[in-house]
């Protein structure tokens, strides 16, 4: 897939890769007793972060694309826009973290092996949210990403809108039905679904089933975008996603722009997401 070639972090060491008093970027990693593994991270913090240590600050969790890492943000120089958005006056502060998630789809594996899901749920949030001064409730905590990263954000903000309060994704990674040449377009990328593919299990993980069903939806803050020439045909399915919240009448934000599945997208809507998920926090 293009975006494996666009998303990919440079290989190298994840100790603390930026330290910029007050705020910086700090990568790391924690051991999970699910994965049976330690899971890296990265997690960029604001200025206020550093000169205010009483402030408990909301977060977002960003989930990366197929074949990035927990250093997108980075590598990609979209820290640099978080920065440039802040400086402007354009959003607020808060907290981001990016894991590491491989080719799981954030999801826990049809073959029961890769619990992701599980991991993220039950192990990752309330670790971060203990070692930071992020989150801790629903109304100060918030999803996000790209790709396949969008498709995890969509999933866990439908799934646990108990738990996460808003989502802003760009170019997810939807199909309302896989298509009949899935196995040959996307090979191992799609392995979490099942080797061969299993209908049946997308299905039950898919945004767009539990956007049909899911309940408190009309609870969360929710945007999504997607390109009009994307190279995976993500359009649709967000169009759909709209189609579907909008015969719910479930609120939302939804935009169809010129462009394709590729970095140059993201970059140029990437501000304009960040706004929606400052002013979900309540921050802007």
């Amino acid at each position: 897939m293009q975006v494996v070639v666009l998303l990919a972090a440079v290989a190298g060491g994840a100790a603390r890769i930026a330290a910029q008093e007050p705020g910086g970027a700090e990568c790391r990693s924690i051991p999970s007793a699910i994965l049976k593994r330690a899971v890296r991270y990265c997690v960029l913090l604001p200025p206020g972060y550093g000169t205010n240590t009483t402030r408990r600050f909301p977060i977002v969790y960003y989930l990366h694309g197929l074949g990035g890492n927990e250093q997108w943000l980075l590598e990609t120089g979209a820290w640099d826009m978080v920065e440039q958005a802040r400086d402007q006056n354009k959003i607020g502060e808060f907290v981001i973290v990016t894991p590491d998630a491989g080719r799981t789809f954030y999801v826990n594996s049809r073959d029961g092996e890769e619990r992701y899901e599980d991991f993220f749920i039950q192990e990752f949030v309330p670790a971060i949210e203990k070692r930071y001064r992020a989150g801790g409730s629903r109304p100060t905590r918030a999803l996000a990403g790209f790709s396949m990263g969008g498709y995890g954000a969509l999933r866990f903000a439908f799934k646990y809108p108990q738990t996460f309060s808003a989502v802003a994704v760009h170019s997810a990674a939807l199909f309302d039905d896989l298509p009949e040449d899935a196995s040959l377009m996307f090979g191992r990328n799609f392995r979490a679904f099942g080797s061969p593919l299993d209908p049946a299990y997308w299905d039950q993980n898919n945004p767009l089933t539990l956007a049909r069903s899911a309940s408190r939806l009309s609870q969360s803050k929710i945007y999504f975008d997607c390109g009009l020439e994307d190279d995976y045909g993500f359009d649709a399915g967000t169009s759909l996603l709209h189609d579907i919240l909008e015969q719910r009448k479930i609120p939302h934000a939804f935009h169809l722009y010129p462009g394709g599945h590729d970095w140059e997208y993201i970059a140029e809507h990437f501000p304009e997401s960040l706004a929606f998920l400052s002013q979900a926090l309540g921050l802007k």
